[in-house]
């Protein structure tokens, strides 16, 4: 046992648990704990932190989302609304247009008919006149004195009543 005492290594470890005694009488493991605990605890505080982080990143991302399809369907609805305006604007113009060539149309034959009215009425009378004035140079030749004065004035009136 004496061979014990004088061994270098019996003396480092007698010294040794010296020391952990003399920590242990401090309290330091104590110290080492609270420390340990704290960080734990602090450790546990940050996680709980970003748990939370990432919960409302996530209720955001949803948010969003949500907010982007209702723009896309708010678009779509722009989208249909201003191709229905299109179309609705395409059949009134197509229906003005039409109806500006017909009134077109109308007028034209309209303008068509009151040439050809105005032309028979011009042939008419100008037959009229030159039947007016065969009778009255027929009637000149062939009659004469104050009958002759009276029966051509009433044979051209009566020539221009029915011809007019």
């Amino acid at each position: 046992m004496a061979e014990f005492f004088l061994d270098a290594e019996t003396w480092v470890a007698l010294a040794f648990i010296c020391f952990l005694a003399g920590l242990g009488y401090i309290g330091v493991h104590r110290i080492i704990g609270k420390a340990l605990d704290d960080r734990s605890a602090k450790i546990k505080a940050e996680l709980d932190e970003a748990r939370k982080l990432k919960d409302e990143a996530a209720q955001l991302l949803a948010e969003y989302q949500r907010k982007r399809q209702e723009a896309e369907g708010e678009a779509q609805d722009i989208i249909a609304g201003a191709k229905g305006e299109a179309d609705r604007l395409a059949i009134e113009a197509k229906a003005k247009i039409e109806e500006f060539v017909a009134r077109r149309t109308k007028m034209a034959e309209t303008k068509i008919a009151q040439a050809e009215a105005q032309a028979t009425a011009d042939v008419r009378s100008a037959a009229a006149d030159a039947a007016i004035a065969a009778a009255e140079k027929i009637l000149t030749q062939e009659t004469k004195g104050k009958l002759a004065g009276e029966l051509i004035a009433k044979g051209i009136e009566d020539v221009r009543q029915k011809l007019n």
